[in-house]
C-alpha cells in the first residue's frame, strides 16, 4: 500500500525542523497513542513506522537525499502488508481523514477483506468510523454540508455490515440526524439547473417536516434534526426563498391534510401567490378554503378573504367580509378612510399582497402590485365573467382598469424617485411570514394611513362602461340583451345610480359651498377670466385681488403643468386653508383641493370654534423643486417660511410657531380634467 503522505507529515513537524525537534516530537508521539481501543499489534507498528521516519530525518544524509526525492516529484510511503493498518492510523492522525476512510473501506472489501474476527478487521473498522466522522466534520467546515452527510451515510452502512462498534454507529446516525437542516438548506441552494439536487433536497425536506409532526413540531421536534421550534422556524425561513410558489403549495397542503394547522395558512398564501403572479384565479378559489378551515385562537381571517373576493370581481361581498372582522381598529380605519370605500379595499389589498403574500418565493420577485393589471388579463375576466353569470355581484369585465389610481402606491413605485414616506404602512391580520409562524395568534396592529385618492370613481365607471354601451347603441339591442344580460343590468344600474347621485349633488350643492362658522359677512365671488401663461398654458384666474396679493387660480387643467402653474396652486391652497381656519368665509379650497382635504380642513376649524380659538397663518413659498411627474401625479418638494398663531376669542396669543424653513411634500393628481392637491407631507 502507498500511503498519501510523506515523514515529515506523518511524524508531524514541519520541513524545517532540526534533528533535535524532529526527535522530540517523535518522543511525545510515543508518549501520546491513540485511546479509542486500537489493538496492542497496530499500537507497535505505529511506533515503529514513527521511529522509522525519525531515523531518517535525524540523518543528515538520509534526510538530504529523501528531500532531493521528493522535489523530484517523489509522493508517498510505500508499506507492506503487515504495516497497512498502522500506516492508515498515522494517516487519519495526520489530519488526512477522508483519504484514510476511503483507504480503510477498501482494505474491508473483497479481496482484501480480513478475516472475521481478526484484529486487523477490527482496526480497519475503528479507523474507518473515526476518519468517516473527522471527514464529515471537515466538510461541514467548508459548508458543504451535503457531501458530510454521504461520509456519514458510508459510514454507517459500513459499520452496519460489519456488525461491529454499536456505538460508534450511533454516534454517526446522531450526526447524520444533527446535519439533516443543513444538509436540506445546501441541497436546495444550488443552482436551479441542479435538479437532481433540488429533488433530492425536496424529498429530504418533506420527509424533516413529516417526522417533526408538522410545522409546529408536535413529535418531540427537539430530538429531530437538533432544532428545537425557534431554531426551526428560522431555518424553514431561510429555505423558502429557495422554493417556488408551486412548490411551497404542494408541500403545504401536504401538511396540512396531515394536522398541521400552520401549513393551512401557508398554503392559502403560496395558492395567493401564485395565482396572482400568473394569473391564475382559480387558485384565489382555492385559497380561501384553507383560509375558512384555520381555527388558530386570534385569528381573522375575514380580511384576507375579503381581498380575495375583492381580486375575484366581488366588491359588495368584499366589504361585507370586512365589516363582520372582529378587529375594532380595522374598522375604523374602513369608516374612516379619506375616500371612497372601493378605494380603501383596493388599498388593503395592495398592501397585504405586497407585504405579506408576495414575498419568500424563488420565482416571485419584488414587484409592483398591479391590480389595474391583474384584472386586465383575460384569463381573469373571463374567470370574473364567469362568477358573475352565476349570479356574483361585483365590477364586469373591463370594468377595474380605474382601480391603480384608487391608491398611491403604484404610482409613487413606478418612478425612480423612491418617497419612502408615502408608502402604506398596514400591517395586515397575521403579519409577516415570520410572525405568523411565532405567533399562533396571528395578533397585529393596523397603522392608519390617510391614502391618495386621485380619481373620481363614479365617473371613471361610467367612461370605462361606455364601451359596454357603444356596443348596445350599434347592434341589435334585443341579441345583446339575450347574449349579455350582465352588461344590460350594470348600464341600467349605472344609469339609475347616475341619475341619483347626479339629484343628490344639485340638492346638495345648492347653498353655497363656504365657510362660515364665525357668522361673518359673505365676501363676493369674482367671476373668473382666462389668462396665458408666458409658455402659452391656459389658467382660469379670479380678477386679481390686491388684498390677496395673487392671483387666485381657479382651475388648473393644463395637461402639463408648469412649475408656475403648481406654484400658483399651492399658493391658493395655503391662502384658502389660512382663511378657513382664521374663521374667514371662502370658497378656494373647493377648487384646488380634494374633498378629504377641504374636510380636514374644516373639521379642524370646527374644533378651534368650539374652543373659542382661531388660527392666524403665514405661510409663503421660498422655493419649490418638481420631483415627480406623470400623465395624472406630480409630487414637488416645496420649502415655506412658516409662522402660526393660536388666539383665543378675547385676541389673547395662546400659541406662536415660527418655522423660517418647512420643507413640505405637495401631491397634486388629475381628478377628470383638473389637478388637485390631494396630500401632503411635512419634513420637519
Amino acid at each position: 500500500m502507498e500511503l498519501p503522505i510523506d515523514h515529515f507529515r506523518l511524524l508531524g513537524v514541519s520541513p524545517s525542523a532540526n534533528a533535535e525537534e524532529v526527535l522530540r516530537a517523535f518522543q511525545l508521539r510515543l508518549d501520546r497513542p491513540p485511546k479509542q481501543g486500537f489493538t496492542y499489534e497496530v499500537l507497535a507498528q505505529r511506533s515503529e513506522l514513527l521511529r522509522l521516519s525519525a531515523d531518517l530525518l535525524s540523518n543528515p544524509t538520509e534526510r538530504q537525499s529523501y528531500e532531493h526525492a521528493l522535489m523530484e516529484g517523489s509522493s508517498g510511503l510505500e508499506l507492506s502488508s503487515k504495516r497497512e493498518v498502522a500506516g492508515l492510523l498515522l494517516l487519519w492522525e495526520s489530519n488526512a481523514s477522508l483519504q484514510a476512510f476511503k483507504l480503510a473501506k477498501k482494505a474491508l472489501q473483497p479481496p482484501q477483506a480480513p478475516a472475521l474476527g481478526s484484529g486487523r478487521e477490527s482496526d480497519l473498522t475503528l479507523i474507518a468510523a473515526l476518519s468517516c466522522r473527522d471527514a464529515s466534520i471537515d466538510e461541514q467546515a467548508r459548508r458543504r454540508y451535503a457531501s458530510g452527510a454521504e461520509l456519514l451515510q458510508e459510514g454507517i452502512q459500513l459499520l452496519q455490515r460489519m456488525g461491529k462498534l454499536i456505538e460508534e454507529r450511533k454516534t454517526l446516525e446522531s450526526d447524520l440526524e444533527t446535519l439533516l437542516p443543513y444538509r436540506i438548506l445546501d441541497l436546495l441552494s444550488r443552482d436551479k439547473e441542479n435538479e437532481i439536487s433540488h429533488q433530492e433536497g425536496m424529498r429530504l425536506l418533506e420527509d424533516f417536516i413529516n417526522k417533526r409532526g408538522g410545522l409546529e413540531g408536535k413529535r418531540n421536534s427537539e430530538k429531530i434534526g437538533g432544532l428545537n421550534q425557534t431554531d426551526f422556524e428560522l431555518f424553514f425561513l431561510q429555505i423558502r426563498k429557495f422554493l417556488t410558489a408551486k412548490e411551497q403549495a404542494k408541500l403545504y397542503v401536504n401538511w396540512y391534510k396531515r394536522g398541521s394547522e400552520d401549513a393551512g395558512f401557508l398554503a392559502a398564501l403560496a395558492l395567493i401567490a401564485s395565482g396572482f403572479t400568473y394569473k391564475k384565479p382559480e387558485l384565489l378559489q382555492d385559497a380561501r378554503k384553507y383560509l375558512r378551515n384555520i381555527n388558530i385562537n386570534g385569528f381573522d381571517p375575514m380580511p384576507l378573504i375579503g381581498c380575495l373576493d375583492l381580486l375575484l370581481g366581488d366588491i359588495s361581498q368584499a366589504e361585507s367580509r370586512f365589516r363582520s372582522s372582529s378587529d375594532e381598529k380595522l374598522k375604523d380605519w374602513l369608516d374612516n378612510y379619506p375616500g371612497e370605500t372601493l378605494g380603501a379595499l383596493c388599498d388593503y389589498c395592495r398592501n397585504w399582497l405586497k407585504k405579506d403574500v408576495l414575498v419568500g418565493f424563488s420565482d416571485v420577485e419584488a414587484q409592483i402590485v398591479n391590480l389595474d393589471e391583474w384584472f386586465s388579463h383575460k384569463e381573469v375576466q373571463d374567470f370574473v365573467e364567469h362568477l358573475e353569470s352565476k349570479g356574483a355581484l361585483g365590477i364586469a369585465k373591463a370594468g377595474f382598469s380605474f382601480l391603480s389610481s384608487l391608491g398611491p402606491e403604484q404610482e409613487i413605485e413606478n418612478s425612480t424617485y423612491k418617497e419612502t414616506e408615502l408608502e402604506a404602512d398596514l400591517p395586515m391580520p397575521g403579519g409577516t411570514l415570520g410572525e405568523s409562524l411565532k405567533e399562533k395568534s396571528f395578533n397585529s396592529k393596523l397603522n392608519i394611513r390617510e391614502a391618495l385618492i386621485t380619481s373620481d370613481v363614479i365617473k371613471k365607471l361610467i367612461s370605462k362602461y361606455y364601451s359596454a354601451f357603444e356596443s348596445i347603441k350599434n347592434s341589435d339591442l334585443k341579441s345583446f340583451a339575450l347574449k349579455r344580460p350582465i352588461y344590460t343590468s350594470v348600464i341600467a344600474f349605472i344609469g339609475l345610480f347616475v341619475l341619483g347621485t347626479s339629484l343628490g349633488i344639485i340638492i346638495q350643492r345648492k347653498p353655497s359651498y363656504k365657510t362660515s362658522l364665525n357668522n361673518s359677512s359673505s365676501a363676493e365671488v369674482v367671476q373668473p377670466e382666462s389668462i396665458k401663461t408666458k409658455d402659452d398654458r391656459s389658467i382660469k384666474l379670479y380678477n386679481n385681488d390686491e388684498s390677496l396679493g395673487l392671483n387666485k387660480l381657479k382651475s388648473l387643467s393644463s395637461v402639463s403643468p408648469s412649475e408656475q402653474e403648481i406654484n400658483f396652486l399651492i399658493q391658493l391652497w395655503l391662502k384658502g386653508k389660512a382663511d378657513i381656519l382664521n374663521g374667514l368665509e371662502t370658497d378656494i379650497l373647493t377648487y384646488v383641493a380634494r374633498p378629504s382635504l377641504y374636510n380636514r380642513v374644516i373639521e379642524q376649524r370646527k374644533k378651534d370654534n368650539l374652543l373659542g380659538q382661531r388660527q392666524i397663518i403665514d405661510a409663503n413659498i421660498t422655493a419649490i423643486n418638481i420631483v415627480q411627474r406623470s400623465d395624472n401625479r406630480i409630487a414637488a418638494d416645496v420649502e415655506l417660511n412658516y409662522e402660526d398663531k393660536l388666539i383665543s376669542s378675547s385676541g389673547e396669543i395662546l400659541s406662536e410657531t415660527v418655522i423660517p424653513s418647512l420643507k413640505v411634500k405637495y401631491i397634486i393628481g388629475k381628478n377628470k380634467k383638473n389637478w388637485l392637491i390631494v396630500d401632503y407631507i411635512s419634513g420637519n
